[in-house]
């Protein structure tokens, strides 16, 4: 006989710390549902912090027809900046243009282009390129993002760079996002809004009594069990979403998904101006050169099939050569291994709509909403980070129907933590910052404002010295920013700063990292020291 307490059932329980089920947990919350959110690992662990780290619409999408997944990426760009201009600015991209460039051989569009033009024999031509981008320009509105111009490249910034065959280029908006720090911040606001988020819990089971999920939960640290009673189960377990409801849950599907690696490296800084690159390959691929943490370039990405969850994704000798390669084909110094400072790779959940290359499978998001063994379940498959809370609001349009009480739809423009100041007003709260501490460098004082945002305030305190702050870990990451992530970011060891909360990792020593695990592990078992957030 079952004897729940109905005032410990909850509405919704959210298996993935990723960004869809942190976004989905802060909507959720927000409408008045009551949530809880588990994450096996750190949140933003797997692909949400292994992104080419941009907010766009896909231009490429275009050649795949795609235009209501573009066009909401689109519009969904100026949404987001206005919410977190700390950790989210517009960058330019310039696309150069050769004859040679091809397309990738599956897509709709090239098929055609060969029926009608079969003498292209499968170039991307410049009128087509330029249709492209006029519908990236206006599909989606744009009242902050500068719109395309065209640059003769001989005596530029842009072209110095460059093999001197390329004469001409297109140079289009899209935008930056640090994406782990995206991730952070919609759980910490969902906390804050009444949800409780778990990391480092892993959902053992979720099975059926009575009409509610009865989920059982294992803190992997300690071992220790609990269970949580949940009228409607959100699987936002991205990689893992088919594991969850074949193995967790127990429910047989037809829906799947299909994992494909994508592949990053870090290199030297590899040019002077801050413009990203748009490089078009003769294999119809392309790939994005990208001004990274100041002084380095990040290159990506691949798309390869990745066969199991079980293989950590790294980055393969094979995919960082091809990367190489492929940039190197169009500057006139070439990048070479020993550039190479850091490589990370991540495993892309993509809807299996049976395309026929990784390439080809769709980006565009699929929810499904299971009712086969009574109370109901939302499965979500695959999705962007630049419509993450277009996803979430799309989930919550299926969640709602189950509950009386949810309300409307909210985020649209809401800041997230931090991130409450003009879209154009980094510089002015940098110079606030620097002023109120005047021990910060520049770099120093401009990398709390790009992470913390206005609560780079709450991280320093009332310090008057850098001595203050505590011991310094170097690149001055201090003892009392640290503290600060632990007690209010969910950080648990040094990974988590350096690589998710931050990418101090790039100017860390492994000796620093060492220190500096150790150094929490410790505050872990002394909470006392972390007093200082």
């Amino acid at each position: 006989m079952d004897h729940t307490d109905p005032q410990n059932v909850i509405d919704l329980f959210v298996i993935g710390g990723g960004i869809n089920g942190c976004g989905i947990a802060r909507d959720a919350v927000g409408r008045g549902l009551s949530v809880e959110l588990a994450e096996m690992n750190d949140l933003a662990s797997a692909t949400s912090s292994a992104s080419t780290k941009l907010f766009h619409g896909g231009l490429r999408y275009l050649e795949y027809w795609e235009v209501r997944l573009v066009r909401e990426a689109l519009i969904e760009r100026e949404t987001l900046l206005r919410a977190m201009p700390h950790i989210s600015w517009p960058m330019r991209f310039v696309l150069p243009y050769h004859k040679d460039m091809r397309f990738e051989g599956d897509t709709p569009t090239s098929k055609l282009l060969s029926f009608i033009m079969p003498w292209m024999k499968g170039r991307r031509p410049a009128w087509l390129i330029r249709l492209g981008l006029f519908m990236y320009d206006n599909l989606g509105g744009r009242k902050i993002l500068k719109g395309t111009t065209s640059i003769a490249l001989p005596g530029t910034a842009e072209g110095a760079p460059l093999n001197d065959r390329f004469k001409t280029a297109y140079e289009y908006s899209d935008c930056w996002i640090e994406d782990s720090r995206l991730v952070v911040l919609n759980a910490r606001d969902a906390e804050a809004r009444g949800a409780k988020i778990n990391v480092r819990t892993k959902v053992l089971s979720a099975e059926q009594s009575n009409g509610l999920w009865v989920v059982t939960l294992q803190d992997t640290d300690s071992g220790d069990t609990r269970t949580v009673h949940a009228k409607m189960l959100i699987n936002a377990g991205g990689p893992w979403v088919e594991d969850i409801i074949r193995n967790a849950v127990r429910i047989n599907s037809s829906d799947g998904v299909r994992l494909v690696r994508g592949s990053h490296i870090v290199t030297r800084k590899l040019y002077d101006h801050d413009k990203c690159y748009f490089f078009q390959g003769e294999d119809g691929r392309i790939i994005f050169t990208i001004p990274y943490e100041t002084d380095f370039t990040l290159i990506g990405t691949t798309d390869m099939d990745h066969t199991a969850l079980t293989d950590k994704p790294v980055c393969t000798d094979e995919e960082r050569d091809y990367l190489l390669a492929f940039v190197s084909n169009y500057l006139k110094e070439p990048v070479t291994v020993d550039d190479v400072v850091w490589s990370y790779s991540g495993v892309r959940p993509l809807y299996n709509d049976g395309a026929t290359s990784a390439t080809a499978a769709t980006r565009d998001y699929v929810l499904k909403v299971d009712q086969s063994t009574g109370a109901p379940m939302l499965n979500v498959f695959g999705g962007k980070i630049t419509t993450y809370r277009k996803l979430a609001e799309s989930a919550l349009e299926k969640i709602t129907p189950f509950f009386d009480h949810a309300g409307k739809p909210w985020t649209a423009g809401v800041a997230l933590p931090g991130g409450n100041f003009p879209v154009d007003g980094v510089a002015a709260l940098t110079q606030k910052l620097a002023d109120t501490y005047p021990f910060l460098s520049r770099a120093w004082a401009t990398r709390l404002t790009k992470a913390y945002g206005t609560e780079a305030f709450e991280v320093l305190g009332q310090a008057k010295t850098k001595a203050d702050l505590g011991h310094d870990f170097g690149a001055d990451l201090t003892e009392r920013e640290v503290a600060w992530l632990m007690a209010c970011e969910f950080a648990y060891s040094a990974d988590d700063v350096v690589w998710r909360r931050s990418k101090l990792g790039l100017r860390l020593s492994q000796e620093e990292i060492k220190a500096l695990d150790d150094w929490m592990s410790n505050a872990k078992s002394k909470p006392e020291q972390q007093g200082a957030a």
